[in-house]
């Protein structure tokens, strides 16, 4: 892929371990403001690890990842300030409505009211905000995880096979969240076994960062 002169998010010569297995090594992307990237591969070849990775919530086996020129482990603080990740759990407490659990991961980004009404509203969830998370549907689920995408400021968007559970208009809920978010500045990076329409998009293939990858390419 491009490697973007005014990049702000970038990894270099990136290598993961898990298990005692080396998932790939050698990965490299640099992403300037308003872009997606699309992360593409089969089951096992490191897209969820590589999304925990740049969010911080481990350590590469080697390589660097950056953002504006930083390396993101010297402040963790600051790099969990400007992201969203949003993996395959929900984080919906049952007995919180959906108003609520909304407000709470709006307040821990700064996020206010408004925010939150905007964000009920566009992944169309107005009706549901009095009501318990234990009633919700596993479609209603997702689209409350992804609620939080809207419901407070982050450059940063880091999704974990967010189309799961959606339907097609939720599915076109998320797009056009993803598409505003980067022409607005703001850098996606998005596990996807879908194909998604977006712009200011581009795609890493896991496999040609794998072992097994490198081995059929040679």
């Amino acid at each position: 892929m491009t490697q973007a002169a005014n990049a702000l998010f970038n990894a270099t010569n990136l290598a993961c371990r898990r298990g005692g297995r080396l998932v790939f090594s050698g990965l490299h992307f640099a992403l300037p403001p308003g872009r997606a990237l699309i992360l593409r591969g089969p089951n096992g070849s490191g897209k969820s690890s590589l999304l925990r990775l740049l969010a911080g919530l481990g350590r590469p086996e080697s390589g660097r990842i950056a953002w504006g020129g930083e390396t993101i482990s010297d402040d963790s603080a600051a790099h969990r300030a400007r992201l969203h990740f949003i993996g395959h759990a929900d984080a919906a407490k049952p007995a919180l409505l959906v108003g609520e659990t909304l407000a709470f991961w709006a307040g821990l980004h700064g996020g206010g009211a408004d925010d939150v009404t905007a964000a009920l509203a566009h992944f169309r969830l107005e009706r549901l905000a009095d009501m318990p998370c234990r009633f919700l549907s596993a479609g209603e689920r997702k689209r409350l995880a992804l609620a939080r995408l809207l419901a407070s400021p982050a450059a940063l968007w880091l999704l974990d096979e967010p189309t799961n559970g959606l339907d097609a208009a939720a599915l076109e809920d998320l797009l056009r969240a993803i598409s505003d978010h980067c022409a607005g500045g703001g850098i996606a990076l998005i596990a996807s076994h879908l194909p998604l329409t977006l712009d200011r998009v581009e795609t890493l293939a896991l496999d040609d960062y794998t072992p097994r990858g490198r081995a059929l390419a040679a």
